[in-house]
């Protein structure tokens, strides 16, 4: 065993022989891993020693939660597995919060955390440093499962199963806990030369298939909330072949912007929380819904009512009919949509040229809801918000990918963002703050490391960019090309705004915040604060600027008026 001298818990006999953090570091580079997020911690040293020996890339965060969303942005933009090392108790901790969001949206993740040493474990307070009673518990409630380690030749094992989970759908992180001498002892087990993780099989049952086609076929007026599994199961070919057989209106979820051609003829765009797209589709004599829970964005805060019947399809269980009664189709949506599609054409779609909503055709529905929601919008003294927006649509390239926080740009983002070429990704599924800037932060360390064009842009508002302003160092140090949008409007301004609609008065929502461009340099980060109009030549100038950028721009933005309010 290595030894530890207690006062500054570092080895004081050191050897060459392999040890337990060799067999982790192994089995990931085995399994495709490139890179790992995370912050060193005494009982994972063994870990950090033994990555000086391998070939993965460690990019170290200030704090463990913007690591567990830095891995996040990784996978998403990607596709590949979101890898987190964590130190025990306060580290592992610190991660829930990022971990929540990970798992509510579905990212494929391992994450391996440290543990005491084995006879420390089982409730027992010897009063080590970070001892909890069962850390693994804690992150039951933000992983798909947990497991503990106690032998080093389980190690590549347990790894593999755990990366396997974390791709089968639903994906989702997978915690994976290690103790302190596990890691660091001695081991006889070989070097590990190769690893195999595959996806479990999750197909749709035919028979539910087979009656899905059989509402569809006799369908008159159908429509499609395309959800974030769409993405997940990478069905977006399907979901447009179904659409068009079908010449069935598509709306997106946040979380499946992008799943649909935004200026497509079917395409209800993603303004999911306007009253005329719930009108529309509680119209829809049958509803096909895919990777979604219709929940509270989804469902205009509940108020949707459909009139017609429903076909649910998703990966979780769970998820059908939580909501709404319907057909539900438990199976990954790639393959259900690809089932389908395929179904839907050998039963010859052809009636799609029946459809009739109330006189008007499919495209037509379209076309005038879109209009009726730009009327809206134009009667609500919005200008501002909306130049804001295509400002900043029209200076990021077709095939950026952006990282949205919980703020009211992000808010505007999930409505009116066509992502192109790019990809959207925001916080939604949980909802916390801090994600933007460290899951951009891994979006670009990914797309770098797999040889794509690696800028991306990340938008906060002032109260967010607070819990993940230490990450300016880390971009910093890694030389990671971001540029952080941060529109400062002196507090917590969606919470500001629903304050004063609700009680008439906002309480403890303004915020004293530092001078973001200051701050930003003092880490060594160019940074500019422009005027709300020049917010697209800043973004452009940014975009073409080497390693990470800040441009702040201080204004104050509303947002478009909630219809689910209306009488």
């Amino acid at each position: 065993m290595i030894d530890f001298d207690p006062g500054t818990a570092a080895p004081t006999k050191g050897t060459n022989q392999r040890n337990g953090g060799d067999l982790v570091v192994e089995t990931l580079e085995a399994l495709g891993a490139k890179t790992v997020f995370g912050i060193p911690g005494q009982h994972a040293l063994g870990l950090f020693d033994a990555m000086g020996r391998g070939n993965l890339h460690f990019v170290s965060s200030r704090v463990e939660n913007n690591s567990a969303f830095a891995a996040d942005g990784y996978s998403r933009a990607t596709g590949e597995v979101g890898v987190l090392f964590l130190s025990t108790g306060p580290g592992a901790l610190t991660s829930l919060a990022g971990l929540q969001e990970a798992y509510a949206t579905g990212v494929p993740m391992v994450v391996v955390a440290s543990q005491i040493p084995l006879d420390g474990l089982g409730a027992r307070r010897k009063g080590m440093l970070h001892q909890l009673d069962d850390q693994k518990a804690s992150a039951a409630n933000v992983t798909k499962s947990q497991r503990l380690i106690q032998h080093a030749s389980g190690i590549p094992s347990a790894i593999q199963d755990a990366w396997t989970e974390a791709i089968s759908s639903p994906q989702g992180p997978v915690w994976i806990e290690i103790p302190q001498n596990v890691l660091l002892d001695p081991i006889m087990v070989p070097p590990v030369e190769d690893a195999l993780a595959e996806a479990f099989d999750n197909p749709p049952r035919v028979e539910l298939v087979r009656e899905a086609v059989k509402w569809l076929s006799t369908a008159e007026r159908p429509a499609i909330i395309a959800g974030g599994g769409t993405r997940r199961g990478r069905a977006e070919k399907s979901l447009l072949s179904i659409a068009e057989q079908l010449r069935a209106p598509v709306i997106c979820t946040p979380g499946g912007n992008g799943a649909f051609p935004w200026n497509h003829e079917l395409s209800l765009q993603s303004w999911i929380e306007d009253r005329y797209m719930t009108d529309v589709l509680e119209d829809a004599d049958v509803l096909i819904v895919i990777g979604s829970s219709l929940g509270e964005v989804t469902s205009n805060y509940f108020t949707f009512e459909p009139r017609g019947r429903i076909i649910q399809i998703d990966a979780e269980p769970r998820v059908l009919e939580s909501n709404r009664p319907g057909l539900g189709i438990r199976a990954d949506a790639g393959q259900a949509l690809a089932a389908l599609d395929e179904a839907l054409s050998e039963a010859g779609a052809g009636t799609a040229n029946k459809r009739d909503w109330h006189g008007s055709s499919p495209e037509d529905v379209v076309k005038e809801s879109l209009a009726k929601v730009k009327a809206r919008l134009e009667s609500q003294d919005l200008a501002k918000e909306l130049k804001f927006m295509s400002d900043i649509r029209e200076a990021v390239p077709a095939d950026m990918q952006t990282f949205w926080d919980m703020t009211i740009s992000a808010y505007w983002g999930w409505s009116c963002w066509d992502a192109r070429q790019g990809q959207f990704h925001s916080a939604q599924g949980a909802g916390g703050l801090g994600y933007g800037f460290p899951a951009a932060i891994g979006g670009a360390v990914g797309l770098e490391t797999t040889g794509k064009p690696s800028r991306v842009l990340a938008v906060s508002g002032d109260g967010s960019s607070m819990y993940s302003i230490s990450e300016l160092a880390t971009a910093k140090q890694h030389n990671v090309p971001v540029t952080w949008l941060i529109v400062d409007d002196g507090g917590y301004g969606i919470l500001r705004e629903y304050m004063v609609g609700a009680f008439g008065q906002a309480t403890a929502t303004e915020l004293a915040r530092p001078d973001f461009v200051k701050l930003a340099e003092s880490f060594g980060v160019p940074a500019h604060r422009v005027a709300p109009e020049e917010v697209g030549d800043a973004l452009r100038a940014s975009f073409e600027a080497d390693g990470p950028n800040v441009v702040v721009v201080e204004t104050l933005l509303k947002m478009f008026g909630p219809t689910h309010l209306d009488d």
